[in-house]
């Protein structure tokens, strides 16, 4: 009878486990000029600061090959420069800075899975 409890609750903890997703499986990499983040799975809000010029552009490349993302670029508490909610299809597009400062780029992704990359380019 013992056996029998020890491989039911062995068979239970593997359920549990099996049971709790994961909220991020792939890459990272950020800095001051970018922020890129290649995954298979992504269930939570990760974020970067970005060290941006006046006159100066943030590059995004999105590519989502499933679940969607939600995305704001914004400097401090101002009102955000880019804003995208429930994004289910890949993009790629460009955002003009009309003022220096620090940019924090925001990326939540919900049962998502692809990339996403931010980068300063700097037009002189």
């Amino acid at each position: 009878m013992k056996k029998r409890l020890d491989i039911l609750y062995s068979l239970i903890f593997v359920l549990l486990l099996t049971a709790c997703g994961a909220d991020f499986d792939g890459s990272r990499t950020g800095n001051n000029n970018e922020f890129v983040m290649d995954y298979k799975v992504f269930n939570k809000t990760d974020s970067q600061d970005l060290i941006v010029k006046k006159g100066d552009t943030i590059h995004a490349e999105i590519i989502v090959e499933g679940g969607s993302l939600s995305i704001k670029i914004q400097k401090d508490e101002e009102t955000p420069v880019y804003k995208g909610e429930e994004i289910s299809f890949s993009d790629e597009f460009d955002v003009d800075i009309e003022e220096s400062g620090t940019y924090t780029i925001s990326v939540t992704g919900e049962k998502a899975k692809g990339s996403v990359s931010f980068t300063v380019v700097t037009n002189q």
